[in-house]
Formats: C-alpha cells, structure tokens, sequence
C-alpha cells in the first residue's frame, strides 16, 4: 500500500499535520478495526486460558454450564 501524504509544517519546519486522502483513510481505519477485534479476542481468550487453569489448580471455583449461561 503506497500512501501519497501531504505534511504541514509550521514556520520554523516542524511537522504539524498529515494530510492522507480520504480513500486511504477510510481503508486505515478498516483495518485499524479489524486489528482491534482480533485484538480483544486474543485477550478473552488469554484471560479465558488463564481462568481455566485457576480452575485446574483449584485457585478459582469451577462454575457449571447453566450458572456461565445464565450470566450471558
């Protein structure tokens, strides 16, 4: 993906804004929200895995499948 970018400089050459087009935009922010949600599952599921293996050890109380549905 090659982006064609604008900058904006104030008067002593320091660069204060980036200009994108709004294609490229819209198509940044799309993946920017995939990358999120793929993100969140990875954590749910980490903390999931880590739940379980409290469990397994004992460090957490089990929970049955009607009491884990009826907190859906």
């Amino acid at each position: 993906m090659k982006l064609i970018l604008n900058y904006l400089n104030d008067n002593k050459g320091n660069i204060q804004a980036v200009q994108v087009p709004f294609s490229e935009w819209q198509k940044l922010l799309s993946r920017l929200k995939k990358y999120e949600q793929t993100l969140r599952i990875k954590s749910d599921l980490s903390e999931a895995f880590d739940e379980v293996k409290k469990m397994q050890s004992g460090k957490m109380k089990k929970q049955s499948l009607s009491a884990f549905l009826n907190e859906l």
